[in-house]
Order: C-alpha cells, then structure tokens, then sequence
C-alpha cells in the first residue's frame, strides 16, 4: 500500500552534532520527505545551519521548528525569514513559539511574562516586516521597513498547546505545530484552531503537530526511547508540558512519571503510565510505527513532523527515515 502524504522531520535543539544535522536533512529530501524544520535553543544558531542545509538540498522545504520570541527582536527574525527564504529559493518557513521560562530567563535574560501575548505581538510584527510595511513602534524615532524585496509569501508556523495559545495560531499562522500533545486531544485542538481562524475570517492554519519517534526493530529499544522522550520533558523540562497533559485529563499518569523519576536523570515511565508512550510518541518497529503515523493522518494531522531523537547514532536515525518515508 502507498502512503504519499506529507511528512517533514524534525531535530531537536538537544541535537549539537553538526554533521549529523546536515546529513538528516540530506538523508530526508533524498526519501521523498517534504520538509526539514531545526529547532534552536541553547547550542547552535538555527538560522546559520539551515542557510547550509539549504546550499546542500533542492527540494526540500525548511523551517525553524521552532524559535523562542525572546532571543530575537521581531526586526531580525524578519530579517531572517527574508534572508533564508532567499537563499533556499523560496523554500523557508519561519516557526515561532514562546518558549520556556528557562529558555527566556536563563539564556536570554527576559522575563517570562505574558507568553502569548508576545508571541501575537511579534508575529504581527514579522508579518508587517516580511509584507514591505514599516514597523508599529510606540517610540518617538521614524519606524522603518526592511531594505530587501517583501516575501509576506514565507509561511509563519506558531507552536502552541493552550487553549489561548491555539485560539492565537488560528488567528494568525499559517501552520500550528504542536509538540508533545496528546493524540486523544488533536481534534479538540482542531476545533479551537479553527475558532481562531473564524474569528478572524481566514482560513484554518494546516496541522503540523510535532511527533517524537522511537523506532527499533528492537521491541525492548523502542520502549526506552519512547521512555525517554515522554519521562525527559515531562520531569526534566519543568511544569511546562505536565501542565499541558494535566489540561487533556492525563494528570494520573504525569503523577506516575514524576513519582517513577525523582531526579531529571532517569527516564523511567511506569505500567501506570505507559499510554503515554501511544498518546505522545511515534514508537515501535516499522511496522507498528507507521500504523501510529497513520492514527495521527486519521485525527488531522496534514502534515506530521517526525522528530528524531538526539545523539542518537547515524544508523538508528537512518532506520527511523527509512521505516517512516513516504512511499
């Protein structure tokens, strides 16, 4: 059976492996997939390694996946977006989020406050910006627009989980890529996307909710990577995605991973818990993953992006593209 629906892959910021990077992407447009999208936090500069990837690849669509509105202005990320969409050839989408607390506060030395309305503010900015207007400014000097040919084609994706948040990519984004949520709550995520999009009398962002893979033809070591994706940012990444599966009814089984993972170092997730592996994860040999995939194509999801796990080595990557392409 042929299955050509869309599909993109995903690396995480925890991926500090250059070469690995480029050969991921490389790896993916060979495969039929149809985007590659790097996301940036804390190591290397998104921006510069997709500006390579881009030099390396023809077909294939980039993006960040995402970036933080705290680390740059809305002036440079436009900058950015003109910048890269440039030099892929029109083949860039800029995917924003709002982040962490940690990420704003820790690295990037902004207070974490009034996420999303950021996240709106900045991407109306961007928006202006990329569609050759000037800037909305509250100062005194004369705003200014980009010195570069407008590009209000580049797509804007936000990451959102919330119920505000989600509301907020309907009304303004172009895709909505959600990581980390549950399956059993895609289509209710739908539905509020959809409302934003009402509300604002456009049409509905296209799906492109982000899927951690844990794909072995080992039984034994999918289930430990599935593990660690769910225990990793469920306990080692604050409240931040317990909040969110807390929201979606899954609250008992957040409490058995925290109470199975006393410290950030184990990634532990318990019988009690283990539908998490299914709600959160594509995992499984091939065969079993691919049947997941399809679950997600049945709930909405137009085009997933596969996120591969970091520091994993190259075979295992590949396994995982290969058992996931399109075909």
């Amino acid at each position: 059976m042929t299955d050509h629906r869309p599909r993109a892959v995903g690396i995480t910021p925890m991926e500090t492996r250059r070469e690995a990077v480029l050969h991921v992407a490389h790896r993916a447009e060979q495969l039929g997939y149809s985007g590659f999208y790097l996301a940036e936090g804390w190591g290397h500069d998104a921006a510069v390694l997709l500006a390579e990837v881009a030099s390396r690849t023809t077909r294939l669509r980039l993006g960040t996946g995402v970036l933080t509105v705290w680390g740059r202005s809305a002036a440079q990320l436009a900058m950015l977006a003109a910048t890269l969409d440039d030099v892929s050839g029109g083949r860039f989408t800029l995917g924003l989020g709002a982040g962490s607390p940690q990420l704003a506060e820790g690295l990037h030395e902004q207070p974490f406050t009034g996420a999303v309305s950021r996240l709106g503010t900045v991407t109306r900015q961007v928006r202006r910006l990329l569609a050759g207007e000037r800037l909305r400014s509250g100062g005194t000097a004369r705003t200014l627009r980009l010195n570069t040919q407008p590009r209000p084609q580049v797509p804007i994706h936000l990451a959102a989980l919330g119920p505000v948040a989600v509301r907020l990519a309907g009304e303004l984004a172009d895709g909505w890529y959600p990581f980390l949520l549950p399956r059993s709550g895609l289509k209710a995520g739908i539905v509020t996307l959809e409302e934003g999009a009402a509300a604002a009398g456009r049409p509905r962002p296209r799906v492109c909710p982000g899927l951690p893979v844990a794909v072995a033809a080992d039984h034994e070591q999918a289930v430990a990577q599935a593990s660690w994706w769910v225990a990793h940012y469920l306990v080692g990444m604050g409240q931040l995605y317990a909040r969110a599966l807390r929201r979606a009814g899954l609250g008992v089984e957040v409490d058995a991973v925290w109470a199975a993972n006393p410290s950030a170092r184990t990634t532990v997730v318990p019988p009690a818990a283990r539908n998490l592996l299914d709600e959160l994860t594509v995992w499984g040999d091939a065969a079993a993953a691919r049947a997941a995939l399809h679950g997600w194509y049945a709930d909405g999801a137009e085009e997933p992006v596969l996120v591969l796990p970091p520091g994993r080595p190259i075979e295992e990557l590949d396994y995982s593209l290969e058992a996931l392409r399109p075909c």
